[in-house]
């Protein structure tokens, strides 16, 4: 660029100040204005539509014009009009690329009617084994498949026909196979769209993207695509077939066979994993890219300021946004956009780019395609070139309303900042992953020549204490059955992750111990063991160094989050994003991002049970990793945890519901009239990792016309539910349920009119609620399913607790159950020693749990406040308030119940026991033996 701008400072022969720049200055445009000035009025006023192209040529043709001439001459005079409208008007970007969209498919359309007419003349109608003629579709790929085609580009083609079989016959020249009649359709297609005759051409055809290049066949039996995907399909294609689509016929659309070509292409594009490995694919591709760009460039300087294939061009922004869509398309389908700048805004929606990257790539994209275009108009070439002309390079700055003189030149400045950026986001995501030098830690040949993991070199070079786990790793069969590039990537990933911890990347998760200082490392050596076959995590970790090193840091913290990785190793992207790391959990932004992925499926005909199922997993698992990286890093207390999980609970139910009952064949009404109660954990927000969820099922059918049959709806749907809940699939599993706490336990109904569960718990007789129950039911609440039976669950939580009882019997009763449950949970260990348990031993949590419960059944008709489902902490206090406890003691069993929750919760984080020495945490449980004293005497 240098040498382009030090030839505009010097010859200077013309200028431009900004805003006078008029399209008349094309060459292109003055040549269309002279020769067909008695048609330029044929093309209505403003922006080309459908109409206005399709009304050009009926004019042209009814006016005596062939085909062929009449589709050259009106993209003579809609690109005319374009660049008036993009250069005087400032037409936006949209306006541009959409007409000339527009004008291809119409085009297409046209020419393809044409030939299919010639070819049924001479052979007949080319027909299927069953008698239906057979499909034929032009696909569009590249900027024509995005509808984002440039004024001046030529148009990438795949043509393909459903079914092979013979044409009719009974015309002019005889009876065809198939694929001999779509062949000569594809070549009249060329003769109409692509030849070069006295007006011009419509576009350059070029069909180097199907199937086996230019040395495939130039059409394609849907049955021959299929079979090349899955045997010689490359990754590059992958990229070149995300933007695909049927450009014509217009009619095939949404036809049932154009599905099943959706049904080819898709899984071919988007895999149902997180598909790192592309990365080598489409870095392979680009070093090829750039190095024919360097070559076209050798001893021509000019050749270097390409705005497309140049170092930060516009390819290098399709690359980025395709790159980051093949990875998570096939999980995340509202990424799956042809539009590059759409992509952009779902990329940065769905966390995967930083809104100000996603801004300022699209802002390039505007300024680099708008200049291609500028470019264009100059002679009508397909040319990315900066023009070395001072006149028109002035012209250029000037339309674009910037200023390129002998003085200063605004346009070079600008396109060289945007073009900075681009390289510098491109080179960030797709480097070459290899290792970073070595530094001074105690890997000292990490960043040599590569070893593969079980090589002895490498393993010298590593501390002793790592060295001897991965020599224990390199022992198991599985590792030495490893592809010698797999074992590359192992030694380049372990010794990665010593370097993290010798440079003092982890922060706190770095042991100062020196023993434990490398205990990161050795979970990560855990972690990898059984995901060795699974190589497409290892190539994230090798992608995306700053994942690894966040990976090594929750390792380092506590050792649940490993076996949780294990489980869900696919959760561990989520590392890249840090925003989503921060804060809370939001409903409704989950709701949201769900809703929009189903609305994905939808609109891709994809939306069956399968892959809803594995939707609602991922989420979540995707949002219970966010909780437990915010919890080990301390960002939350074990109380927020607890609220968190629960929300999220809640939302996944909620969601779940209203997915299932899309799919349930027997439903009666758009919107289940349904509900979900949670007890326990759940019930109470304290909901752990991991934990069941303590559920009942009730419906409502005051408004059914037919109760028998609204049981037997309700019914297979709860069936549905619970194997939507439970379910494991490919992608993990989301809740255990316990449903033992409904109407009559395991011998009762799986789901409860919300009448009958009224008179279940209000009831007095034999088929009545038992004191259990009504403990059961202290922490119950309605958290999912239809909102207006909310108000019914909670009228019917309130009128149990507020019912008369006996207290003592009331007490007895309780404290009876207490101590069954303690005897399941002895004091001594295997070994004969005492120990305390934190929630199981004697002024534990349960003692908590109990009493609580206690006082909230024996009160809450006198004390309405104890009603309120407001947890066990919160509930002590204002017991103790209400004068129900000695002074004193409601807060201090609080404090306690809240440390021997902490307690536990980090114990289980790092998987230690919960059972502590008997002399342990004596001031807590005093505190909770006082509650125990005060409550039950």
């Amino acid at each position: 660029m240098g040498s382009l701008r030090a030839a505009t400072v010097n010859k200077a022969h013309a200028t431009a100040t900004v805003g006078d720049a008029s399209a008349g200055h094309s060459r292109f445009v003055q040549r269309v204005r002279r020769r067909y000035a008695g048609e330029l009025h044929l093309l209505a006023v403003g922006a080309p539509s459908r109409e206005a192209i399709d009304a050009v040529l009926d004019a042209l043709l009814a006016g005596g014009r062939p085909l062929p001439a009449a589709l050259r001459v009106t993209r003579q005079l809609v690109i005319e009009r374009l660049a008036v409208l993009d250069v005087q008007a400032r037409a936006p970007l949209a306006t541009v690329v959409g007409t000339m969209t527009l004008l291809a498919e119409r085009s297409l359309e046209h020419a393809l009617t044409q030939a299919l007419a010639e070819q049924d003349a001479r052979h007949g109608a080319p027909l299927k084994p069953d008698g239906a003629r057979a499909a034929f579709w032009v696909l569009g790929m590249g900027k024509l498949g995005g509808r984002e085609l440039n004024v001046s580009s030529d148009i990438d083609l795949i043509y393909v026909y459903d079914e092979d079989g013979a044409t009719a016959g009974g015309g002019s020249h005889g009876v065809l196979s198939n694929h001999e009649y779509f062949s000569q359709v594809a070549r009249t297609l060329y003769a109409l769209i692509g030849e070069t005759t006295d007006d011009g051409q419509v576009f350059r055809v070029d069909l180097a993207l199907r199937p086996n290049g230019n040395s495939g066949p130039p059409v394609v039996s849907l049955a021959m695509l299929e079979e090349y995907f899955l045997v010689q399909g490359r990754e590059w294609e992958r990229f070149a077939w995300l933007k695909s689509r049927i450009v014509a016929p217009a009619a095939a659309l949404g036809s049932p066979a154009s599905l099943a070509l959706r049904d080819v292409v898709v899984p071919f594009v988007f895999r149902r994993y997180l598909d790192y490995g592309v990365f080598e694919g489409l870095r392979q591709l680009h070093r090829k890219i750039r190095d024919e760009a360097a070559r076209r460039a050798a001893g021509r300087p000019e050749r270097a300021n390409d705005v497309k294939l140049s170092r930060g061009g516009i390819r290098e922004i399709e690359f980025i946004v395709q790159l980051l869509q093949v990875v998570r398309g096939g999980q995340f389908p509202e990424l799956r956009s042809r539009s590059t700048l759409t992509a952009l805004e779902r990329l940065a929606a769905v966390g995967l780019m930083k809104p100000a990257t996603a801004g300022r790539l699209g802002e390039a994209y505007r300024f680099l395609r708008r200049l291609e275009h500028r470019i264009q108009y100059l002679d009508d070439q397909q040319t990315h070139l900066l023009p070395t002309d001072d006149a028109d390079l002035a012209w250029l700055a000037a339309s674009m309303q910037l200023v390129c003189d002998a003085d200063t030149c605004e346009l070079l400045d600008t396109l060289g900042a945007h073009r900075e950026f681009v390289a510098t986001e491109f080179d960030a995501l797709l480097h070459d992953g290899r290792t970073p030098a070595p530094g001074a830690g105690g890997c000292k040949n990490c960043g040599g020549l590569p070893q593969p993991v079980d090589s002895a070199a490498f393993i010298e070079a590593l501390p002793s204490a790592v060295a001897t786990r991965v020599q224990t790793f390199c022992a198991a069969p599985k590792v030495a059955l490893l592809r010698d590039e797999t074992k590359l990537r192992l030694a380049r990933l372990i010794g990665r992750a010593v370097k993290a911890v010798d440079d003092g990347q982890l922060g706190e998760a770095a042991s100062k111990d020196v023993q434990a200082r490398y205990v990161p490392v050795l979970r990560f050596i855990d972690w990898l063991e059984p995901l060795l076959r699974r190589e497409n995590y290892l190539a994230l970790l090798v992608e995306r160094g700053e994942v690894l090193v966040r990976l090594l840091g929750l390792l380092g913290l506590a050792r649940w989050p490993m076996h949780y990785l294990m489980r869900h190793p696919g959760v561990i992207d989520e590392l890249a994003d840090v925003r989503a790391l921060q804060g809370r959990f939001e409903r409704s932004a989950y709701l949201r991002e769900l809703n929009e992925r189903h609305s994905a499926w939808t609109r891709g005909g994809q939306a069956d049970e399968e892959s809803l199922l594995d939707t609602l997993r991922r989420a979540h698992h995707a949002e219970v990793f966010h909780t437990l990286v915010r919890d080990v890093e301390g960002q939350l207390t074990v109380e927020q945890v607890a609220d968190d999980l629960s929300a999220l609970a809640d939302a996944t139910l909620d969601c779940t519901i209203r997915w299932a009952w899309q799919h349930l064949k027997q439903r009666h009404r758009d919107d289940p009239r349904f509900a979900v109660v949670a007890y326990g954990k759940l019930g109470g927000k304290e909901l752990g990792y991991g934990s069941d969820l303590d559920v009942v099922f009730l419906f409502d059918d005051a408004d059914e016309p037919d109760t028998d049959r609204a049981a037997e709806v309700y019914a297979a749907f709860t069936r549905k539910l619970i194997t939507w809940l439970t379910l494991r699939t490919a992608a993990g599993e989301l809740f255990d349920i316990d449903t033992a706490l409904r109407p009559n336990g395991n011998s009762g109904l799986l789901v409860t009119s919300i009448t009958a569960f009224e008179r279940y718990q209000g009831q007095r007789g034999s088929n009545t609620a038992w004191t259990w129950e009504h403990q059961a039911i202290t922490r119950a609440r309605w958290c999912a399913g239809e909102p207006s039976l909310a108000p019914r669950v909670e009228a019917v939580r309130r009128a149990v607790l507020a019912a008369p009882r006996d207290a003592a019997l009331l007490l007895a009763e309780v404290r009876t159950m207490r101590e069954r449950v303690r005897a399941a949970h002895p004091r001594r260990g295997r070994d004969g020693t005492l120990h305390f348990d934190v929630k199981h031993g004697e002024g534990g949590m349960m003692d908590v749990e109990f009493a609580v419960q206690a006082l909230v059944l024996a009160h809450s008709a006198a004390h309405p406040a104890l009603q309120e489902d407001l947890g066990n902490i919160a509930l002590l206090r204002l017991a103790e308030q209400a004068g129900l406890l000695p002074a004193g003691v409601g807060s201090a069993a609080a404090d306690a119940y809240r440390e021997l929750r902490r307690v536990q919760h980090r114990a289980r984080l790092d998987e230690a026991p919960t059972q502590f020495d008997d002399a342990a945490f004596e001031r807590e449980r005093a505190a909770v033996c006082s509650l125990t004293r005060g409550v039950f005497g």
